[in-house]
């Protein structure tokens, strides 16, 4: 009877257990990370006699739980692409919305800019009208200067995103260290009576750390696991974690860099930074925000140089050269402020280093790195974009010298260069925040042309010269005044004549001479060729008396005796030639090597965004279906199916009834054999 009991006993026993496991599943159906659990039933030993062996029971041999790391490992990965994926596209998102709206992009602002100067430009001397060209000069700026002010908030709140990351995965480090101790010192772990809820919460941290950063994870000795870096470097190594950091970018001061410490060890692992919501951030802020600077600020350059040196060779209302219409480019605050010295230079750290823009049109956007080496005076010049040097050699001694690139020059002003120094150069990115108006009075925009020429009253043939067009008011290579232009309200050695004379076999010839009486000729003698417009002047500075600042042209058929004059242009406030011509400015080429206007400027850093959104959109919902099917695959084989829960409720509960229902038969035998002797 004792035997029976025992084997009834151990099946309410082993089938408590199985009821209890499956209503444990059925409660953390919802639970993240569960893993369905199972009892494995196992027969007791049996009893030996006479007849053969007698069973004694069913005990529950292991509570298993179902997991397949290969799945676990598959459904971290998709996680890891996923979550950089939608982090790229979320802020790529906002970059895009904040460009292509009409309410906070520049393209609205620059038309309504040049239709003000079209509009000012049929009416010259109409003070409200170049009241308007101000406002809407001002709205450029205001524009431009709060689309910068918008990256640097973006930036910011990257940088905010990243640091929270660097915490959520340090707390994620260390729980798993503390797991894999709690695991190893498990009872029961060496007869493998695993303790599956602290498993559970393993994997579920594993699967939270990869949503932050691509690991690896590798099975170690006590059920413990190793977990590093794509690459390699260690982040959990038994029950010890390493912590992740972040500090300020020694290259680039505005942005953050990750780092590691490990072992007393600090290390920069910004480049090992890959997948999960922090590599979306590092990708995010090196493949389009700081791109996004460079490009708007290589637009505001362009505008800016192109407008001022226009308006600096116009005249306004009262007579004057016209001054600069935006901020100089080329300010010394602004040259320097295009170079960053890297925070790890050697001392004295005293080198001084501008940038100067040489010429906006054929201006890249993009930034470079100037680092030393041998004896401090070799350098390389590599384009960050693309990892390879673009320029290279030695500096002089003394150091003073220039290192040319397309658009800019780097120009060394002195100090201290030592191998392993370092440079950030960046000839675009601050020049949207830098820019503003200089024009402050409506009668100081220069609308009218200094200089026009007429013909003599005496005239006899019929040559015609044009109204000319300013070319420069100052030397290009010292920034002085041309002669022309060195005496207020009058042209300083005008008015020029040009003469046309006839060698008496028909062929005629011009010269042109200033007003000093000089018999010597500023120009000329030269050949007159009919038939087509000649062009009276150089166009090179580099010509001497030759180049003037201006070009004129005269067609036709001129006379022996003929005389054009060209002066000053006094009293000219009718004068709309120089409105014209910055008017024409916003449709003019004056980008990207003479193949863009402003606008197309802009619109191609428009369509850029636009573009990497579009392909991020399509990464993240593929990233996503990959992460749907491996969750699908993990719930097939850990996940709670109440279904089947409630299947095994019924049949562990009828065993259980069944196993009481063999105590009760043996409670009756037993009692039916007292029964028996009274």
């Amino acid at each position: 009877m004792a035997g029976l009991i025992g084997i009834g006993l151990t099946g309410i026993l082993s089938h408590q257990t199985a009821l209890n496991t499956t209503g444990n599943n059925i409660t953390n159906a919802n639970t993240p990370g569960y893993s369905r659990q199972e009892v494995q039933f196992g027969t007791q030993p049996a009893q030996r006699t006479g007849a053969g062996s007698i069973g004694s029971g069913v005990s529950v041999t292991n509570i298993r739980r179902l997991a397949n790391e290969f799945l676990s490992q598959q459904l971290r990965e998709d996680t890891t692409l996923y979550g950089e994926q939608q982090t790229l596209n979320s802020e790529l998102s906002r970059l895009d919305n904040l460009l292509g709206s009409e309410t906070t992009g520049l393209s609205d602002a620059l038309n309504n800019f040049f239709a003000s100067l079209q509009n000012a430009a049929e009416d010259p001397a109409s003070l409200p009208q170049r009241q308007l060209v101000l406002s809407e000069a001002q709205q450029v700026v205001n524009r431009f200067q709060a689309l910068n002010q918008e990256f640097i908030q973006q930036r910011e709140a990257v940088k905010t995103q990243m640091q929270q990351g660097v915490k959520d995965a340090n707390t994620l480090l260390k729980s798993i260290a503390e797991l894999n101790l709690a695991i190893s010192e498990s009872p029961g772990l060496a007869e493998g009576k695993m303790p599956n809820e602290l498993l559970d919460k393993r994997d579920e941290a594993l699967r939270e750390l990869s949503e932050l950063v691509g690991i690896k994870v590798t099975p170690t000795e006590g059920s413990q696991v190793n977990v590093s870096l794509n690459n390699g470097l260690s982040l959990v190594v038994g029950s010890n974690a390493a912590e992740f950091g972040t500090r300020e970018n020694t290259a680039d001061p505005t942005s953050l860099e990750f780092t590691l410490r490990n072992g007393g060890r600090t290390l920069v692992v910004d480049n090992q930074i890959n997948g999960g919501k922090l590599g979306g951030l590092r990708r995010f802020e090196a493949e389009a925000l700081k791109p996004a600077f460079d490009e708007l600020g290589r637009v505001a350059i362009a505008l800016s140089d192109t407008m001022n040196h226009q308006h600096e060779i116009g005249l306004d209302l009262e007579g004057e050269l016209g001054g600069r219409f935006f901020t100089d480019i080329n300010d010394l605050a602004a040259q320097r402020g295009r170079v960053i010295a890297d925070a790890n230079n050697q001392v004295p750290k005293d080198a001084q280093l501008a940038v100067e823009i040489t010429d906006s049109q054929v201006l890249e956007a993009g930034s470079w790195t100037l680092q030393f080496s041998g004896d401090g005076r070799n350098y390389e010049l590599i384009d960050n974009e693309t990892g390879q040097p673009v320029n290279q050699g030695r500096l002089p001694d003394p150091v003073e010298s220039e290192i040319s690139m397309p658009g800019f020059n780097i120009r060394i002003e002195g100090g201290t260069f030592n191998a392993g120094d370092k440079y950030l150069i960046q000839p675009t990115r601050n020049a949207a925040a830098n820019m503003g108006l200089e024009v402050q009075r409506e009668e100081d925009l220069a609308f009218a042309s200094p200089v026009r020429a007429e013909s003599d009253l005496g005239n006899s043939g019929t040559a015609k010269i044009n109204q000319g067009k300013m070319l420069a008011v100052r030397n290009p290579f010292t920034n002085s005044l041309l002669p022309s232009f060195r005496t207020e309200g009058e042209l300083s050695n005008g008015p020029l004549e040009v003469r046309f004379t006839d060698d008496g076999s028909g062929n005629l010839s011009y010269s042109v001479f200033d007003n000093t009486g000089s018999a010597t000729p500023l120009v000329g003698p030269k050949p007159y060729q009919p038939g087509i417009s000649n062009k009276l002047f150089s166009e090179d500075p580099r010509d001497g008396a030759e180049y003037q600042g201006f070009q004129f042209e005269i067609s036709g058929n001129p006379a022996d005796g003929d005389v054009f004059t060209i002066d000053f242009n006094k009293n000219g406030v009718s004068d709309n030639r120089n409105a014209e011509f910055l008017a024409a400015l916003g449709t003019a080429n004056t980008m990207n090597r003479g193949t863009q206007s402003f606008t197309e400027g802009y619109a191609g850093l428009v369509e850029a965004v636009g573009v990497k959104t579009r392909q991020s959109q399509l990464d993240s919902d593929a990233g996503k279906t990959l992460l749907e099917q491996s969750t699908n695959q993990r719930e097939s084989v850990s996940g709670v199916n109440l279904d089947e829960e409630a299947g095994k409720l019924i049949q562990y509960q009828a065993a259980y009834n069944a196993s009481a229902q063999v105590v009760s038969v043996a409670q009756d035998l037993f009692n039916t054999l007292l029964q028996s002797f009274r």
